[in-house]
């Protein structure tokens, strides 16, 4: 069900990057899996890469998980 992740990695930005929120907090403008990662560790995740594709925690919203535009 929609909604239900902690995380979302939302669509791709007309300027490029994908805004990541948890609970509704941004953390940040994500260029790359690495930035995603660093904004949940700042944010008390212990092992975000394990969690990335994990839809209990992230939600993937407006493209393919993992596509940052740099195609």
């Amino acid at each position: 069900m929609r909604g239900d992740a902690p995380i979302v990695v939302h669509r791709l930005s007309a300027t490029g990057g994908r805004r990541v929120t948890a609970r509704g907090e941004i953390l940040g403008l994500a260029y790359s899996d690495a930035d995603a990662i660093e904004f949940l560790r700042r944010a008390g995740i212990d092992d975000p890469t394990a969690i990335l594709d994990d839809p209990a925690w992230v939600e993937w919203r407006g493209g393919r998980p993992h596509d940052w535009g740099d195609d």
